[in-house]
């Protein structure tokens, strides 16, 4: 097992990361405080690990709330149902939610954290690989809107986060895939030894091996807490976390929330971002081909879907959470590790972008 910590001050937390930690109580009874669990799961997960947690739920009240499984549901109505199943059961404040699941289920379990009673604790137990790299460290909690993705939230850090890496033994290639989107970004944006690594050795951890994995996350989170420590609300730096994921948000939401997975489209949009960056000079051209391909050779999408206009994308992306002022704002990249937030860019070359990833764009 390997335990990183996330420097926050007061709201510091660990990150465990390793194989069998669902079996270990130790980890996860520290950090409830009162004497009632919830545990939030979703159809898929809770078949497969909620007795695990349970059963080291076994000296509290511990409730259950079911939800059903997939993006679409990542809705207010989704959080509502947890609001029913804590009410319900007379849950004071005291009460620790649990989300069991992946980036839906933690952002939506973190969300109702928020907001009940004005804020009550949480713990994250990630089950797929983008969760337990990303979504489930950092605090960002909220559901999607029809209008635009995570446009309704909170930031509410957990307690502690507990990545087993077994529970990606039973995780379909496809989601695996999309959770490696986003270990590829760190590599771009501030980790070029990190990418160089994942060049070598990403058929190791498409394939589950326990040693790539771990130091897979290890490495991600490390990224991602330095990061967050630095810029916990993302008023600066903890921005470029966001590499490829205007362009990919875009697509979630042109598309509807699920037929494109989240890191599918990430990865789409962070070629995008390649390719921009490269046409305005700022990145060497070999570390934009050096970036599709390992996007392509993971099986992620190197395509945004040929359906969607140059207008379109432009349109949805004035909705983006990092639209200032009415200025778009793009983490582009300098070269392989090195991102920048800007709205210094030719808008000649950004529909020169999307022209290059769909024929049909005008």
């Amino acid at each position: 097992m390997q335990t990183l910590e996330v420097d926050l001050g007061d709201r510091s937390y660990p990150i465990h990361i390793g194989p069998g930690l669902l079996a270990n109580a130790a980890l996860l009874t520290p950090h409830i405080h009162g004497n009632q669990v919830m545990i939030v799961s979703n159809e898929t997960v809770a078949p497969l690990y909620l007795n695990q947690v349970k059963a080291a739920c076994v000296d509290y009240q511990c409730d259950v709330v079911i939800l059903p499984d997939g993006e679409a549901y990542k809705t207010l109505e989704s959080v509502n149902l947890i609001f029913d199943g804590l009410l319900e059961a007379r849950h004071n404040r005291t009460t620790t939610l649990i989300a069991l699941g992946g980036g839906v289920v933690g952002d939506i379990t973190g969300f109702a954290a928020a907001s009940y009673q004005r804020g009550v604790n949480f713990i994250q137990i990630p089950t797929t690989l983008l969760s337990q790299v990303d979504s489930s460290v950092g605090g960002k909690t909220g559901v999607n809107h029809p209008l635009g993705k995570n446009m309704i939230g909170a930031f509410h850090q957990p307690q502690c986060v507990i990545a087993d890496t077994d529970t990606l033994n039973t995780l379909p290639l496809r989601e695996l895939r999309a959770g490696f989107a986003e270990v590829i970004k760190y590599g771009l944006i501030c980790d070029a030894p990190f990418f160089d690594w994942l060049e070598l050795n990403y058929q190791s951890v498409l394939g589950c091996d326990t040693e790539a994995l771990v130091y897979t996350l290890k490495r991600s989170c490390e990224n991602k807490a330095e990061v967050v420590a630095q810029d916990e609300r993302e008023s600066g730096i903890r921005a470029i976390l966001n590499l490829g994921h205007t362009f990919g948000h875009a697509i979630e939401t042109d598309q509807g929330y699920g037929n494109w997975l989240h890191g599918e489209a990430v990865a789409a949009g962070m070629i995008m971002a390649a390719d921009l960056s490269a046409r305005l000079g700022w990145m060497p051209g070999e570390d934009s081909q050096r970036s599709r391909a390992l996007i392509e050779a993971s099986g992620l999408p190197a395509l945004p879907p040929q359906d969607m206009t140059s207008e379109r994308f432009m349109e949805l992306m004035a909705v983006d959470k990092k639209v200032l002022d009415g200025a778009l704002r793009l983490v582009l990249l300098k070269g392989i590790g090195e991102a920048v937030i800007t709205s210094d860019f030719d808008l000649g070359a950004l529909s020169e972008t999307f022209a290059a990833g769909n024929q049909l764009c005008a």
